[in-house]
């Protein structure tokens, strides 16, 4: 479980599967009023308070996102509780509530994989082009370049075996599109594999 802060009132956590199968969780668990998802999520924030200060009092709104090969992404924003003058709180009932929750999921088709080592990336690229996939787009963000893929036309045998070949030379990242598109810095918008595979021949 990796936890990140976005803003003062966001926070980012990443769990994988082996997080929740730890836990004995399903993926589709996960917008389920269960007790396990509340004793999961208590556990979250209190992680996210001891590595980050954030205090998940209050209204709290949670959206997930699946990601098929590495887990889900889980992103936290704090609502504001409102304060009268005389420094009550308006709506007490709302305040006690620490994690009132709106959750929305998402499910997002994309894999990403992030690369420290340009080189470890030309390497997967020749692998996965190996295998007669061309496409993907390449960003980079953060001091790594990230390779993203949208398996979601490949037949499963072709989709495990991308997924192995990303792991062996990247790892997972829980970076979603809309934070590359804001954050990151395009490289190669489409067809990234055929392109670095043209211009880093062997």
């Amino acid at each position: 479980m990796k936890i990140e802060r976005l803003s003062v009132d966001k926070i980012r956590i990443f769990l994988t599967f082996d997080d929740l199968k730890e836990r004995g969780i399903q993926k589709e668990d996960m917008w389920r009023e269960i007790p396990k998802v509340h004793e999961l999520f208590s556990e979250m924030m209190e992680q996210a308070y001891t590595e980050l200060g954030f205090d998940a009092t209050g209204p709290l709104a949670v959206e997930v996102f699946a990601l098929p090969a590495q887990g889900m992404v889980v992103i936290v924003t704090r609502g504001k509780v409102h304060v009268g003058a005389d420094g009550e709180v308006l709506d007490e009932e709302e305040a006690e509530d620490v994690y009132e929750m709106e959750v929305t999921l998402e499910q997002s088709d994309m894999v990403a994989f992030a690369f420290s080592d340009f080189e470890h990336l030309l390497r997967a690229a020749r692998v996965v082009a190996g295998i007669g996939l061309e496409d993907g787009s390449l960003y980079s963000y953060k001091n790594k370049w990230i390779l993203q893929m949208d398996p979601s036309e490949l037949e499963e045998t072709k989709f495990q075996a991308l997924i192995a070949i990303l792991s062996e030379f990247g790892e997972a990242t829980s970076v979603t599109s809309a934070v590359l598109q804001e954050y990151g810095k395009s490289i190669i918008q489409s067809a990234a594999i055929r392109v670095l595979c043209e211009h880093f021949k062997n």
